[in-house]
């Protein structure tokens, strides 16, 4: 599974990206401001902290201006990947992208259906949101599952990036589904280091260690 961190916080991204375990990062109009600065600044600084894909996301509704937000963006480096919103400009831009060789994430997913018609219109990745489709009365999970056995059944090339991660059981359950992707908040990547019985044993070891009055 791919780690993507889903943030514009640069100081964040680069000391994940330190750990040599960051594939990628996902960005969105509202990280973006969060974070206070001018967008292609930021997006360009994204792009020099990691190889892999950084989704840049278009903010015009229709195609056209999809398709003029998407030339200026890819323009920013070579690892920008254009996100736009799953709708019929927004498939019809995604084929028209992916189609001369661009990435695309299709965002906003939240029925099987849905991500059907992403991968038949070519994304490179379809961003089913989990989080949130729990937070109205789904199975965010069960999405995963069924997209995984849709794609699976036709051989489809879209990479499945599960979206809206909240904590680290949702990284365990879309990691055993088999999806190829997920992202996540920094907090969120964090807490997968930890356990208890880890730092136990840490402090357990310190203490042994201590008694011997040795150094290394």
């Amino acid at each position: 599974m791919k780690f993507f961190v889903d943030t514009a916080d640069t100081k964040e991204i680069a000391e994940l990206a330190e750990t040599g375990l960051l594939d990628g990062v996902t960005t969105n109009p509202s990280l973006i401001a969060k974070s206070g600065r001018d967008f292609m600044e930021v997006t360009k600084e994204i792009c020099g902290l990691v190889d892999g894909p950084v989704s840049a996301e278009v903010v015009a509704l229709d195609h056209a201006g999809m398709m003029r937000e998407a030339e200026i963006l890819r323009k920013i480096a070579d690892n920008v990947c254009i996100k736009v919103p799953l709708t019929v400009d927004g498939l019809k831009t995604c084929k028209k992208l992916t189609s001369d060789g661009t990435l695309v994430n299709v965002t906003l997913c939240f029925s099987a259906n849905q991500a059907l018609l992403a991968a038949k219109a070519g994304a490179s990745f379809i961003s089913p949101f989990v989080g949130r489709h729990d937070d109205n009365g789904f199975d965010g999970l069960d999405l995963i599952r069924d997209i995984r056995l849709i794609y699976d059944n036709y051989a489809f090339e879209t990479e499945i990036l599960a979206a809206s991660i909240r904590h680290p059981i949702h990284v365990l359950e879309c990691a055993r589904i088999g999806a190829d992707v997920m992202t996540a908040p920094p907090a969120v990547i964090h807490s997968l280091f930890k356990h208890v019985l880890t730092d136990k044993g840490i402090e357990g070891f310190l203490a042994d260690w201590a008694k011997t009055g040795q150094s290394i």
